[in-house]
């Protein structure tokens, strides 16, 4: 049974647009743009965004071409410490991004806040709480 995973790709119409956002307000550094497909530099995990329809393309599958239709996934980024999160929050709201949920603390014992990328995408800032 194969149980690691290797890459994350977030699926879009609107790759330019979509890897602007995660390079210039996220914050990470391309590693290879393809137009279509764009991979960013990211510690583990690979990342990249790609056009849906080059995945169509490849595979055939119909359900490439389908809009997306409730949240499917959710990003979920560290920050060292929980004033981390409220600066965090701050900065990619102020550039673009649409508040979800401000940051609070919560009873797993982590403050988290929750905002969504310009194809609306919803995803995490998180750190743990002093115990």
């Amino acid at each position: 049974m194969i149980n690691q995973i290797a890459l994350i790709t977030i699926l879009t119409d609107d790759v330019p647009h979509l890897a602007a956002f995660y390079r210039d307000v996220m914050g990470f550094t391309v590693k290879q743009d393809l137009g279509v497909y764009v991979e960013f530099h990211n510690d583990g995990v690979r990342f990249a965004i790609c056009a849906r329809s080059v995945l169509h393309e490849a595979s055939g599958h119909a359900s490439y071409t389908e809009a997306q239709r409730g949240q499917a996934f959710e990003l979920a980024f560290p920050c060292g410490e929980p004033a981390e999160v409220d600066r965090a929050y701050a900065e990619i709201v102020a550039q673009g991004a649409t508040p979800v949920h401000a940051p609070a603390d919560m009873p797993w014992g982590q403050r988290t806040a929750m905002f969504a990328d310009p194809d609306g995408n919803i995803h995490e800032l998180f750190a743990d709480l002093p115990k």
